[in-house]
């Protein structure tokens, strides 16, 4: 049997969760683009009246991208012979003659489709399990005392496992040397339960040269960081005051849209060389400074790293790996884990599993 690192470098994702796809920033009214989660494509379109649809990326005629077309009058037209979809996926207008047929009933697949953090989120599984499966809980984030956050979202040509694992080993300070974002981490605990890793470390955190400064230790304690893969998401947490979710969306076995969602409390942040709270305008302002200078190209390291991860797997396939962090094999005990169920699942109801799904399509004969 492969090892446990290989069978997780090859295990697919459950869809039975709501996965983020895009930013809701990036969807205007009447526009359509496409998204993907594990080879499946999907047009995601919002109506005039700024609701959402999302449904197979496939014209019931020729098979055409829908969203290579254009939405008009809150349905999704195929720029090729303009037949007209709504947002249930259903065929409901044809503009050229039907050759003296009626018109044909014919549904290409629907996804369950919901907007919170800012974000478009995506049910690609058993639809009858959505209204059951919630979003995580990100209170912080929302409402009318959301705390000042950074949102920030990359494409990483890595599997999502990879990504995972970065996430939680806080044993690669070398790779944020000039950074100092962390330093001299110690793992205290590490432990599994259900579907839930948990990864604690004693640290230096945000000693930085210019973060540094900003920084008020006297409401924030810096010397610790929990940090929790809670499947398919991550987050992590500094005393309660500084707070991050990473929610991944794998596009395929080596790519994965990686949204991270920080927030700060109000208080965590300082006026430089004062014990005054930075006001929360200027926190704001802050991090939309820092977010481009500092936070991008601080987790772009990360990105760099796992991009070249990918690489040597690719390239040193079947050489056995050295790991000595013991929330590695946790991560990956749970991916592989979840994984087969999902797999067994399917098979036992027939379906069959494939790591590239074909896009859905269901088309009843004309009456």
């Amino acid at each position: 049997m492969a090892r446990l690192y290989e069978q997780a470098r090859r295990a697919g994702i459950d869809p039975n969760y709501w996965y983020a796809v895009e930013r809701s920033s990036s969807l205007p009214p009447s526009a359509v683009m496409e998204v993907i989660f594990w080879g499946r494509s999907i047009a995601l379109f919002r109506c005039s009246d700024g609701s959402l649809g999302a449904i197979a990326n496939s014209c019931a005629h020729r098979r055409i991208k829908l969203s290579l077309g254009k939405v008009c009058a809150d349905r999704l037209v195929c720029p090729y012979h303009g037949w007209q979809y709504d947002s249930t996926g259903r065929l409901v207008g044809i503009p050229h003659d039907l050759f003296g047929r009626s018109m044909p009933v014919a549904k290409v697949a629907r996804y369950p489709v919901q907007e919170r953090y800012g974000l478009v989120w995506i049910f690609p599984g058993d639809h009858s399990r959505a209204d059951n499966t919630p979003l995580p809980e990100f209170p912080e984030a929302e409402g009318p005392h959301a705390w000042a956050s950074v949102n920030i979202d990359f494409l990483w040509h890595a599997h999502y496992s990879i990504i995972v694992e970065n996430l939680l080993d806080f044993t690669h300070a070398y790779l944020h040397r000039r950074s100092r974002a962390f330093e001299d981490a110690v793992l205290t605990r590490s432990d599994t339960s259900h579907d839930k890793v948990t990864a604690e470390y004693d640290a230096k955190i945000g000693n930085g040269p210019i973060s540094g400064l900003f920084v008020n230790r006297k409401h924030v304690d810096t010397r610790h960081i929990a940090t929790h893969f809670e499947y398919p998401y991550q987050r992590a947490s500094i005393d309660d005051k500084i707070k991050h979710w990473c929610f991944l969306t794998p596009i395929d076995v080596r790519q994965t849209r990686v949204f991270f969602s920080i927030v700060v409390d109000f208080g965590a942040l300082r006026v430089p060389f004062t014990s005054l709270t930075l006001p929360y305008r200027c926190a704001k302002v802050f991090l939309n400074i820092a977010k481009r200078l500092m936070i991008a190209p601080l987790i772009q390291e990360d990105g760099d790293a796992v991009e070249a991860e990918q690489a040597a797997v690719d390239s040193v396939a079947g050489e056995r790996m050295v790991e000595l962090n013991p929330v590695t094999d946790l991560v990956q005990t749970v991916i592989v884990r979840k994984w087969r169920a999902y797999e067994a699942g399917e098979k036992s109801a027939g379906q069959g599993v494939t790591l590239g799904w074909q896009i859905p399509l269901q088309q009843e004969a004309s009456e």
